[in-house]
């Protein structure tokens, strides 16, 4: 398929979604508090959102802000986010990046690729949710859903697994200021429609724009 096709198709795509999914939310509850969603985001890594929602309540509360964090011991941290998995590393991940913000950029989250990614624990993934919902940027968050839908619609082959090369693909397919919101509304499909185990292709809106359905190369 031809790239024009292919940002046609992601238009129509597009456009389907949000009659879908009109308000394109992040599942996680950061409140608007740009540290909290660097946090969240950080503990979401192998966990579901459900689960860090639950226990960022507890997190929150003993920790408002990167100050509080930025003080804490990680082995106090460790025993609130041990149900998120992968505990040592986010709890250390969660101070250092903390003591960063403080020390180095002044208390205030930094708005560029490069900057954010020099935070401990903040890859591509995390980076480009930090910059699509809190500065409103440009930025496609390839988590295991988007990979996996868009490679099921044809935009790249479904063996393309690799996030940074996914990641490269689709930023050249959707207009940039869709981006963002495309992946909130991708996660929410990803949940209620075209599960990993069971998709529900046949009863999908979106089978029209579906190659694996079609059996599309």
């Amino acid at each position: 398929m031809k790239l024009s096709d292919k940002k046609e198709k992601a238009i129509s795509v597009i456009d389907a979604l949000k009659t879908l999914y009109p308000d394109a939310a992040c599942a996680l509850h950061y409140d608007n508090d740009p540290w909290k969603l660097l946090v969240m985001g950080r503990l979401s890594a192998q966990c579901t959102d459900k689960r860090v929602n639950i226990v960022c309540k507890e997190l929150f509360a003993k920790y408002p802000s990167y100050a509080e964090m930025a003080d804490a011991k990680v082995e106090e941290v460790e025993e609130i986010v041990k149900p998120c998995g992968l505990y040592h590393m986010k709890a250390k991940d969660l101070v250092s990046s903390s003591q960063m913000l403080r020390d180095d950029f002044g208390g205030k989250l930094p708005s560029t690729m490069e900057d954010l990614l020099k935070l401990p624990g903040v890859g591509r993934k995390i980076a480009n949710l930090l910059l699509g919902d809190i500065f409103g940027l440009p930025a496609v968050v390839c988590d295991t859903h988007c990979i996996r839908i868009c490679g099921r619609l044809g935009f790249y082959p479904e063996t393309e697994k690799d996030p940074a090369k996914v990641e490269k693909i689709l930023k050249g397919i959707l207009p940039p200021e869709e981006g963002s919101d495309f992946c909130h509304r991708i996660v929410d499909f990803g949940r209620d429609v075209c599960t990993a185990r069971a998709p529900s292709c046949f009863s999908c809106p979106l089978i029209p724009y579906c190659a694996h359905v079609k059996g599309e190369k």
